[in-house]
């Protein structure tokens, strides 16, 4: 099973006063719960252990938009760090897809994939992946019939509505809590988010569409 760093489910997070939030979020947040520099530094190592693991082999990286967008550019420019000062080396590629399966706060029983690439271009290639909705790509890219598939994940979330599914590599187990921030979104805001945090029932109204 894939290491993490796991945030409690009584994690009460941090003071929103002692981090740089933007001034038209701090209505809209309960606390901070990962801030910006662990993020970073959750991200450096899974670079070095991806580059461990997968050293040799030419990786088409596939980001997930939109959500994944920011853990996708820092992950690669560690990546890319060690491509340049280590023994091991990746040739690396990228694309991109979007996936979508939220509306509101709630995860709808349907993901659609929008826009991208096609995927037939990732056959015989090995992909490691960034994003949150899995198993339905997967199971659209298994057609394409690629070598490997490495799924890597900032967040997973433990909830019971969970089908168990568990990425190769991932940052952080988070509770049950709709998190915006680092990219993630409610209704596409709090993108511009830096550290990642608990939205608030208010907010939630505010922002639904």
């Amino acid at each position: 099973m894939a290491s993490c760093l796991q945030i409690a489910d009584d994690e009460k997070g941090h003071d929103l006063d002692l981090f740089c939030v933007p001034r038209h979020y701090e209505s809209d947040l309960d606390k901070v719960i990962i801030p910006h520099g662990l993020i970073m530094d959750r991200t450096e190592r899974l670079a070095r252990d991806i580059i461990q693991d997968m050293g040799g082999h030419h990786i088409v990286a596939l980001c997930v938009l939109k959500g994944g967008y920011k853990f996708f550019a820092d992950l690669l420019d560690y990546i890319k760090v060690l491509n340049h000062n280590s023994d091991k080396s990746v040739p690396l590629t990228v694309d991109f897809i979007r996936v979508k399966s939220y509306c509101n706060d709630k995860s709808t029983n349907s993901v659609k994939v929008i826009g991208g690439d096609e995927l037939s271009n990732l056959s015989g290639k090995d992909i490691v992946e960034t994003g949150r909705t899995m198993q339905t790509l997967l199971s659209l890219l298994s057609e394409c019939n690629p070598k490997m598939v490495k799924v890597v994940s900032l967040l997973v979330k433990r909830t019971p509505r969970s089908s168990g599914y568990r990425p190769d590599y991932i940052g952080f187990e988070v509770p049950d809590a709709f998190l915006v921030g680092y990219a993630l979104d409610y209704n596409e805001y709090f993108r511009d988010l830096s550290h990642i945090c608990i939205l608030n029932d208010q907010a939630k109204e505010k922002y639904k569409v």
